[in-house]
């Protein structure tokens, strides 16, 4: 589980499939097992605590994303608290220890991975390509890191787990949205970045 602050107000939570499965989360039953699920914000709310100072009193806005390959990543935004509440309504609100949210969920198809250097991006090209997928992919530069997104419509079914995996040889998940990416990632390579990075650098 990594946490990080976006702001003042604001954090992001990534998890990963094998941190939802330890806590014996499965992604099919995401939204189906609430026990488990409040037991798992609890934990992160702790954890935010604990780590950014981030306290989790008042509303707040939740927002889940599920990626296919990746995990989740949870946006939680913290609403302005309405001073004017009498003690005795505070002192209820803390009893039931129940939070105040508005929960909006997401899913993206979108394959997503990071890569530290260039040269492991070179690396993934050629494994992907000497599997059979030398088409598609979209090439981003964000943060000092490189993104290699591709859309699933580009991937047989039978082999999406055979091109995660390879992925995740020479990369990482990351939690960096599609939108994110769009709007403020630069793109590299706009099209069939596969094809292209073989072409450019594999003799």
């Amino acid at each position: 589980m990594k946490i990080e602050r976006l702001s003042q107000d604001k954090i992001r939570i990534f998890l990963t499939f094998d941190d939802l499965l330890e806590r014996g989360i499965h992604k099919d039953d995401m939204w189906r097992e609430p026990p488990k699920l409040h037991e798992l914000f609890l934990e992160m709310m702790e954890q935010a605590y604990t780590e950014l100072g981030f306290d989790a009193s008042g509303p707040l806005a939740v927002e889940v994303l599920a990626m296919p390959a990746q995990g989740m990543v949870i946006i939680i935004t913290r609403g302005k608290v309405n001073e004017q509440r009498g003690a005795a309504e505070e002192e209820d609100e803390l009893e039931d220890d129940i939070y105040d949210m508005e929960v909006t969920m997401e899913q993206t198809d979108v394959v997503m991975y990071a890569f530290r250097d260039f040269e492991d991006v070179i690396a993934a090209a050629a494994q992907l390509q000497s599997s059979g997928l030398s088409e598609g992919g979209v090439l981003y530069a964000y943060k000092g890191k490189y993104i290699l997104a591709i859309d699933p419509a580009e991937l047989e079914q039978n082999r999406f787990h055979a091109v995660i995996a390879l992925l995740a040889e020479y990369g990482e998940a990351t939690s960096v949205t599609f939108a994110v990416l769009e709007e403020y990632g630069k793109t590299i390579m706009p099209e069939n970045a596969i094809r292209e990075i073989c072409s450019h650098f594999l003799s």
